[in-house]
């Protein structure tokens, strides 16, 4: 990546979670007005500040107890180290929770196609992050197939088929109604016999019926192994990240009716929430790989941990 792209990458970064940085930089600097120390009362207020910005209760519990330990271990922490040392556990969290930093739209090379299932509720950004990671990937060199297996929603199809059209990557559909495993197995095959590197397939976003969904998942999955074995590489769920701890009761339930190996989160840059991925990424054991934080294509980024901690925390605050 160029120096040009390195800058561009972080100053949409920053400007798509200005929001959250300013919610989250305006509480820690009340938590800790006037301490010179890290003390109960600071420790309480900045459980309260992790609270309010949507971490969650029990990622909050958790990164309070690592704070607290490296308190008692040094003795002495002047409240203007105690923003180092919130960035440090939550960077070190993530990594535990398999987040890795990734800086480009590389792909695994052992095999090809490399096939992502994208799940998650209508009206989360799902298509249009389909639509996004086509754009990425083909910038990246990447030859793209996208699967319309969303067959319920007329909506959900035209979209898809827009997204191909802008982006110039093929859209392979059916009919409205027709079996999503069956429109999944045709992208596949098609990708194969055509070299493609990368293929993606929508689903259908219900929720309301969970053994439905769960059943029609499995089903997907089962028919993919039919055209190639190792499919799909990875279960992708998106989840819009203005809602809060709302994405995240979300993220549970579909966690218990399909195996999520990776999350994208939406919209972040309309929202000071932006909290809700270190709690998500930590509830659910479940690497953050990709985030959005704007209308275009291009303000989908690859996750990285660190990027993202100190773009939220800064690294000018005072005690």
């Amino acid at each position: 990546m160029g120096i040009f792209s390195i800058f561009k990458k972080k100053e949409t970064l920053d400007k798509g979670l200005e929001k959250t940085k300013a919610s989250v930089f305006d509480k820690i600097t009340r938590a800790i007005a006037g301490k010179s120390t890290v003390d109960d009362d600071v420790l309480d207020n900045l459980e309260e500040v992790l609270i309010t910005s949507d971490v969650g209760v029990d990622t909050t519990l958790k990164i309070i107890d690592r704070i607290q330990a490296r308190v008692a271990r040094d003795k002495y922490v002047s409240s203007s180290e105690l923003n180092n040392i919130l960035k440090e556990e939550i960077v070190a969290l993530l990594e535990e929770n398999n987040t890795t930093d990734l800086d480009d739209w590389n792909l695994p090379t052992d095999h090809r196609p490399y096939v992502i299932l994208v799940v998650g509720v209508n009206g989360v950004g799902k298509t249009t992050t389909i639509g996004k990671l086509a754009y990425q990937f083909k910038a990246a060199g990447k030859k793209v197939y996208l699967g319309a297996a969303d067959t319920f929603r007329a909506a959900a199809v035209e979209q898809i088929v827009i997204w191909g059209e802008r982006v110039g990557v093929p859209v392979v559909k059916q009919q409205m109604g027709s079996d999503p495993a069956s429109v999944a197995y045709d992208t596949i095959a098609s990708a194969k016999a055509n070299n493609a590197d990368v293929v993606i397939i929508d689903t259908a976003g219900r929720l309301h019926n969970k053994v439905g969904l769960m059943n029609e998942l499995k089903k997907i999955k089962d028919v993919m192994k039919k055209v190639e074995p190792t499919a799909p590489d990875e279960v992708l769920l998106v989840l819009d990240g203005s809602t809060g701890q709302n994405a995240f009761e979300q993220a549970k339930q579909f966690a218990s009716v399909t195996q999520i190996s990776s999350l994208a989160v939406t919209k972040l840059d309309g929202t000071a929430k932006g909290g809700v991925v270190i709690g998500i990424s930590d509830q659910l054991k479940v690497p953050v790989k990709y985030i959005g934080l704007g209308e275009h294509a291009e303000d989908l980024q690859v996750f990285n941990r660190k990027e993202f901690v100190n773009s939220i925390f800064g690294s000018d605050l005072k005690g």
